[in-house]
């Protein structure tokens, strides 16, 4: 049935249309007007006083939420979280991995790519568009939670026992381009068409700019597991920090980064290179306890996600709580945050998503004036 969505405004791709009137035919956008087009067309007719229209959040840095973890790869799991994140905004998100011993890599991705665009994780759920691999190609510098004994040197050989184990699936891939083998395992996955994001990395300015020249698109939770600053030495923060070329994830939740760091990283990346991300982990969503991120034991403890004594690990976020988090750190407004979890994600990931369009998904996030989510639309389906 034709559903026909009217608001105080619609942000997309830029541009912001006010009174508009929003046709969705299934899971389809049949097209875009406004109220002073003319008569509203026929349909179910659905107003929201003062709301604003969005295109559904992208996470393209997800682990796992509601005590589940993207790792155990099955289509109950995947369910659950991807309703868990339609109710917070999101349409469309990168299940990403830990790293893991290799059978258990494997095995992880063999399960996700036979769920990457199958119904069988259920309708009204935000889908899985590909998978996001973070480690095992990583510095043990800048490791952060992951396992320092399953750590791997980049390695061409099993990049693509990987690729294979996921049947093409992966869309993004996070390395160091320091270590010995990542520039030429950068330039495989790009070859293979996958989005290279560099991160967890001890890099120099140098080093950093080298993995930039060999084909990478991002940077993994600016500021975290990162070579610090140095006026000397900028290292790779200074690189992503400088680079006009590179999209640039940040964690939103305010304790991964501090606001006065969110506002240069906002400053310095602007309105088509900043990416907000949550990289959740399964305690997301859950009361304090002990939980699993991957492999590893993690504790949640008052917002906080540990190891040991006091190492983060991942975070407890949802990405509409994200983007609030930057309206208030930022000043920005809602328009422009909307565009840092729809537009810019699925730019960077080369994916038709995170713009409303006649012809596109009916994927649709509407929001209060503050940022709250009110209700969210998956492939048309009406999320409350």
């Amino acid at each position: 049935m034709t559903k026909v969505l009217t608001a105080a405004r619609l942000i997309t791709a830029g541009r912001q249309i006010d009174d508009p009137v929003l046709v969705l035919d299934d899971a389809s956008i049949r097209s875009i007007t406004t109220r002073q087009a003319g008569e509203l067309p026929p349909g179910e007719h659905l107003d929201y006083p003062g709301a604003t229209l969005s295109a559904a959040y992208f996470d393209v840095h997800i682990h796992g939420c509601c005590g589940l973890d993207v790792m155990e790869a099955t289509a109950p799991v995947l369910g659950t979280i991807g309703g868990f994140l339609a109710l917070h905004g999101v349409g469309s998100y990168l299940p990403t991995t830990i790293t893991a011993p290799k059978d258990a890599t494997l095995r992880s991705l063999s399960g996700l790519a036979a769920l990457i665009g199958n119904s069988a994780v259920g309708v009204g759920v935000a889908r899985p568009r590909g998978i996001h691999i973070e480690g095992p190609f990583l510095s043990h510098a800048k490791k952060g939670a992951h396992p320092a004994h399953d750590l791997l040197a980049p390695s061409v050989e099993f990049f693509d026992q990987m690729w294979e184990a996921s049947e093409g699936t992966i869309r993004l891939m996070t390395i160091a381009p320091e270590l010995p083998g990542a520039l030429e395992v950068i330039a495989r996955a790009k070859s293979l068409g996958v989005r290279v994001s560099l991160g967890h990395s001890n890099a120099t300015f140098a080093e950093a700019e080298a993995g930039i020249a060999a084909g990478a698109d991002s940077a993994t939770h600016t500021f975290n597991a990162m070579r610090t600053f140095d006026q000397r030495e900028p290292g790779i923060l200074g690189v992503v920090l400088g680079s006009q070329s590179l999209y640039a994830e940040l964690i939103g939740d305010g304790l991964h980064v501090h606001p006065a760091a969110m506002r240069i990283w906002w400053k310095a990346k602007g309105p088509d290179r900043a990416i907000l991300i949550t990289d959740a982990m399964s305690a997301t969503g859950m009361p304090d306890g002990n939980y699993k991120l991957g492999e590893l034991d993690v504790r949640l403890v008052g917002g906080r996600c540990l190891i040991g004594e006091n190492t983060l690990a991942g975070s407890t976020i949802t990405l509409d709580t994200a983007v609030r988090n930057f309206i208030r750190f930022t000043g920005e407004p809602l328009e422009t945050a909307v565009e840092l979890a729809s537009r810019n994600p699925a730019r960077m990931a080369g994916l038709d998503a995170g713009e409303l369009r006649a012809g596109g998904a009916a994927d649709v996030v509407v929001l209060s004036p503050e940022g709250a989510v009110i209700e969210t639309w998956i492939a048309g389906s009406r999320i409350e």
